[in-house]
């Protein structure tokens, strides 16, 4: 049976589309490998990992029977008052793997909801401390962290996707991004804007959140590691807590298997998914240090309020398990800086067109940054044409191909960036 692209024009809704005006659809009749397949049998190299989280690419056999050993014990079970081996084994993975001292892991279902548990761990904490004032929240300009609400109000205020709510969400301090990009010198001005907050306002904050060296959404910046560790130094200074959201930096997309090891250090909370799965299902962790965790269930409350239905879902586990298992054993960091290469080799040329503003490279993210926006639709058929899956935003072609890619890939995925630049 084929896709019925006409009912999905007039009422599926997609992400960041008008229904009035959508953007065409590609309908995909099956994934493998790092291809993703048309109706039509046409193959496209995937770039973008399915918004960076299918990291071993598609139709993975290991992951698979991940699946299908789990289905045929239980698909799902409630974690109140239950526990199982997939999520018991996928803690301690994380516990060994996560920067130290990040010990007690609280599991959730996607990205979002991992930095909304965050958020309100900071917040409780220092409830429980009878500090209730601080209940604000120090974020980075040109950062993104999710669509839910808490988490769309640590978003850039102006330039990210959420300014329509402006009004209505939590008001939270907002310093500009870091100056100092990851290989420039460092400029030790970076953290005045910041430091100043904290002077000011310190006994108003619960926490800063960051995304670590990468921001991604929110303009796939890359910035200096030290400027990170000054960020976990003025935190100590001005007691209050540091939340690394690593969502889409975890799980050795820079380079590190975290990216706050660039920096070397450790945050209060860190909020960790889309890779953790290895795409397949949705599973979010959120994992914190034993102090905050203590503090949070001596307080008032004497428990952590928050309790999703499918927390710990043990199909989701299951496949986070094999996926991480799966990481080791095809050396994830040779494969990034395979991938790193090929992007530097393929893309860096590409700053000499008179449309780029900058090509920069980190891992296994390579970003083309354009002087103006790109005609969506227009780019869109363009790279399927190409035979390439490429989904840029605002002013930036960028790839976040899977680890399983190859030199031809990334080159092809290259390639197709240089012809709409031709054209």
């Amino acid at each position: 049976m084929s896709i019925d692209v006409a009912f999905d024009k007039n009422h599926i809704w997609h992400p960041y589309t008008s229904l009035t005006q959508p953007l065409p659809v590609y309908g995909i009749s099956h994934a493998k490998a790092n291809k993703l397949y048309l109706e039509n049998g046409k193959a496209l190299i995937d770039g973008m990992s399915s918004w960076w989280a299918a990291v071993h690419g598609y139709n993975h056999p290991k992951l698979n029977q991940a699946l299908i050993e789990q289905s045929q014990k239980m698909a799902h079970v409630m974690f109140g008052g239950i526990t199982h081996q997939p999520a018991v084994e996928l803690c301690k993975k994380l516990v060994e793997l996560t920067p130290a001292g990040l010990d007690k892991v609280f599991l959730a279902d996607s990205g979002s909801v991992s930095v909304e548990v965050a958020i309100k761990m900071a917040i409780q904490y220092w409830h429980s401390q009878n500090q209730p004032k601080k209940h604000k929240l120090l974020s980075l300009k040109q950062g993104y962290h999710g669509d839910t609400f808490a988490a769309m109000s640590v978003c850039d205020p102006q330039n990210g996707m959420h300014s329509l709510f402006n009004g209505i969400i939590q008001q939270h301090y907002f310093v500009e991004s870091p100056s100092s990009g990851f290989y420039d010198e460092y400029d030790s001005a970076a953290i005045n804007e910041l430091e100043t907050c904290l002077k000011n306002h310190a006994a108003d904050i619960a926490a800063i959140i960051l995304e670590p060296i990468v921001q991604g959404a929110g303009g796939m910046r890359f910035y200096h590691p030290h400027y990170l560790k000054q960020v976990r130094d003025l935190a100590n200074q001005y007691d209050v807590l540091l939340i690394a959201d690593e969502i889409a930096t975890g799980f050795g997309r820079t380079g590190k298997l975290f990216a706050c090891e660039w920096a070397d250090i450790s945050p209060d909370i860190i909020c960790l998914g889309k890779a953790l799965t290895g795409g397949y299902m949705t599973l979010a962790a959120t994992l914190t240090t034993k102090k905050v965790a203590d503090g949070i269930c001596n307080g008032q409350a004497g428990v952590f309020m928050h309790g999703p239905t499918f927390m710990g879902n043990p199909l989701a586990c299951a496949v986070a398990n094999a996926a991480i298992a799966l990481l080791f054993e095809n050396d994830w960091q040779n494969q990034v800086m395979q991938i790193e290469r090929w992007l530097k080799h393929a893309l860096l040329p590409l700053a000499n067109y008179a449309q780029v503003k900058q090509v920069r490279v980190l891992g296994a993210i390579g970003v083309v940054e354009l002087n103006q926006a790109v005609p969506m639709a227009e780019i869109q058929a363009f790279f399927v044409e190409q035979g390439v899956w490429i989904r840029p935003f605002g002013k930036l072609i960028y790839l976040m191909p899977p680890f399983i890619s190859q030199q031809t890939d990334i080159d092809q995925l290259a390639a197709a960036i240089e012809n709409w630049l031709k054209s």
